[in-house]
């Protein structure tokens, strides 16, 4: 067991301000001079970028349906050996989904803060409270903290709501300066936020105002190893697109691929540089839509990747990268770009979301588990090699293949089976 002090910030609902406050308390005591880990639970790509920068630290995902319990039990235990401080930012609101940030708060006797907008709320900020504390027994529930409060005055009527002997962790103000911009899939990626830092210590500045900056109580962590992956990619080397139009990236992705043995070279398409040397490569999900014109001037990467193609050699393409293979994209003012052509068909824009959630696919390579989201469908005559499913059992994403590319709207988690991820780029 190694003990370490860990917090879990969840709240009533999504839109509450979990990111803004998580990054606040990881800016808050990274400059402390401690070391805090961050962990975001649910597959989001954004939000960990945020918490990166905060804390200093990768930050990585739990969520029992797409990473499993024990890929969460030994990075937690992990971090528990080289962190000052855990913090954990839920998903959604405390107990929604299966699992919910509760089941893993239960699991792991994480203790809660819970997060509450108290924009237009007196008193009953102290009935949400324990409401909160209170719908499950076995919750390990530490106390409240109040976001986007109007002034001094609202956080003591606050403060004085809750129940007696309820954890109080101070007040966030309302500040458009320090508030992180979002567009249609969340916040906008870290690197696309020029002043990412200032937010970031405007928010610690204004929490240090309310909230103390001890440490909460150490929670005992199961020491638990990973899996044991084979270097099958000793020798290979594997090309990754990453920017802002390829930014979807999981820490826990590259962890894994190094532990096949693969030499990594990133490479940015929107900097227009083609493709590095390589035996296989990797287009990540992101935001291609949003750069359409930039990368279809890109033609010595189109070019470069339709030969390696035909050389035989492996390409996986997730979401944005496969939606930049295909022929045109449609974005949301109904304008045609043509970009990569190495699949028939197009992607069309859509104004509301197109697919969200958690997958499983069986591949001729294994099983993979996985996530979706995206506002965009794609239209191909492509025959779909396998088809993804949801964790009910309903019909998910299709996987396309040609020769030895493969592409999906699913981004796949690589740890979830190592050996499947070797046999796509090997």
């Amino acid at each position: 067991m190694t003990a370490c002090p860990a917090l879990l910030i969840a709240a009533p609902a999504s839109g509450q301000g979990k990111t803004t406050v998580t990054a606040a308390l990881a800016r808050l005591h990274a400059r402390q001079g401690r070391r805090v880990t961050v962990f975001k639970c649910g597959p989001d790509f954004l939000d960990p970028q945020i918490h990166a920068v905060a804390s200093g630290r990768p930050c990585q995902n739990l969520d029992f349906g797409m990473c499993g319990e024990d890929d969460a039990r030994w990075r937690l235990a992990r971090a528990a050996k080289d962190s000052d401080l855990i913090l954990v930012e839920g998903v959604m609101g405390l107990f929604d989904g299966t699992p919910s940030a509760a089941d893993i708060a239960c699991r792991f006797g994480i203790p809660v803060m819970a997060l509450i907008d108290a924009r237009a709320m007196a008193q009953t900020f102290g009935a949400v409270a324990h409401g909160l504390a209170t719908y499950r027994p076995s919750l390990p529930f530490a106390g409240v903290l109040a976001n986007r409060v109007g002034s001094s005055f609202h956080a003591g009527l606050l403060q004085a709501s809750l129940p007696p002997g309820m954890g109080w962790f101070g007040a966030l103000a309302r500040d458009t300066d320090a508030a992180l911009p979002e567009r249609h899939l969340g916040l906008l990626q870290a690197p696309e936020i020029e002043d990412l830092t200032t937010r970031l210590d405007l928010l610690a500045d204004a929490l240090l105002a309310t909230a103390s900056t001890d440490l909460p109580p150490a929670t005992e962590f199961a020491d638990f190893l990973p899996q044991v992956v084979t270097p099958l990619l000793a020798g290979k080397r594997l090309a990754i697109a990453r920017d802002a139009a390829y930014g979807f990236i999981y820490p826990a992705n590259l962890e894994t691929l190094s532990a096949l043995g693969a030499e990594l070279r990133f490479f940015s398409p929107l900097a227009g540089e083609s493709l590095p040397e390589c035996d296989a490569v990797w287009l990540p999900g992101g935001y291609p839509e949003l750069h359409t014109v930039t990368l279809a001037a890109n033609q010595r990467l189109w070019t470069a990747l339709r030969a390696h193609v035909a050389a035989g050699k492996p390409l996986l393409a997730e979401c944005g990268g496969m939606m930049s293979l295909f022929e045109q994209i449609i974005d949301q003012a109904g304008a045609s770009h043509a970009l990569g052509g190495l699949l028939p068909g197009i992607a069309v824009m859509q104004p509301r979301l197109a697919a969200l959630g958690v997958q499983i696919t069986e591949l001729p390579e294994g099983r993979l588990s996985g996530h979706t989201f995206h506002y965009s469908k794609s239209e191909t005559p492509l025959v779909p090699l396998a088809r993804a499913s949801t964790q009910d059992g309903r019909p998910g994403e299709a996987i396309y293949r040609q020769g030895r590319l493969t592409a999906s709207y699913m981004h796949f988690y690589f740890p979830s089976n190592p050996l499947a991820i070797a046999g796509l780029f090997a």
